[in-house]
């Protein structure tokens, strides 16, 4: 069955953007390729990953559900996009490691983060890497400050500490939730309500992130990226820093978002 594919993303995807019906084609011949080699004899991880380096649709509509694969077009969630071709093969990969996969993140193979890039491609792991900083440590951090305030409450003497007032987002982005929603929606169009979808808050979430990079000097930065990484690790306690494919460190953050002149670049 053909999935209903929305315009190609030059961020993340090659060619030039097709007619619907050739999109579809496109993706079914991923699908298709992904069966054979399976069946040929490849292992399915490793299969999986070559058709998520095929892949050229960011987005799309199947069997009724919306997948979000690219993120404001520049952070890819490689995860999403395995999840919806391993619901083509459900025969044909062992139950309990896709699981490991979609619900852990832990690869049934292993392979350096060298060939993991291969696989998916430079556009793609370049974007794997956007999602990876700008979304999942983003929401790390956030959820570490949120403990913070939570602890700086019930530690005052007096049960009322006013720095735990100002909120999560006061005190990681400079202005309350609010504020920070009628600036996204000035500059997105996007008016976010109150019940969101995940991919609209990710949207938001990385739209966070790049405020934050402008936002912030580069020992703020490196502050807060150092706490996002550890809140990240002790939620991932049990399970390896490579199963993402890359290198989670405060130095390979810097590398890529902090120039040395101090000043944040735009993720790319």
């Amino acid at each position: 069955m053909s999935s209903t594919v929305d315009a190609a993303s030059p961020e993340v995807l090659t060619g030039e953007p097709e007619a619907s019906g050739e999109r579809d084609l496109a993706c079914d011949d991923v699908i298709a390729r992904f069966r054979e080699d399976v069946r040929a004899g490849a292992h399915w991880f490793e299969a999986l990953l070559d058709a998520i380096g095929r892949w050229r649709a960011p987005d799309e509509t199947h069997g009724g559900r919306r997948y979000d694969y690219l993120i404001a077009g520049e952070a890819f969630d490689w995860l999403l996009l395995a999840e919806r071709l391993l619901d083509e093969i459900p025969e044909m990969a062992p139950t309990n490691e896709v699981e490991a996969l979609l619900f852990t993140g832990r690869w049934p193979v292993e392979l350096d983060d060298d060939e993991f890039a291969a696989r998916l491609g430079a556009a793609k792991y370049s974007a794997h890497l956007n999602y990876t900083y700008g979304v999942l440590v983003e929401q790390a951090l956030q959820l570490g400050v949120e403990e913070e305030i939570h602890k700086e409450n019930h530690s005052s003497p007096w049960g009322d500490d006013m720095r735990a007032h100002e909120g999560m987002f006061q005190r990681v982005y400079g202005a309350d939730r609010e504020h920070l929603r009628a600036a996204y929606y000035e500059q997105t169009g996007t008016m976010l309500e109150d019940d969101i979808s995940l991919s609209e808050w990710e949207t938001f979430v990385y739209w966070l992130f790049k405020q934050r990079l402008k936002r912030q000097d580069k020992a703020r930065v490196a502050s807060d990226t150092r706490k996002g990484l550890a809140q990240l690790s002790r939620m991932e306690l049990a399970v390896s820093e490579r199963r993402r494919g890359v290198r989670l460190s405060e130095d390979e953050f810097s590398k890529r978002y902090v120039p040395k002149t101090g000043r944040s670049r735009r993720a790319v």
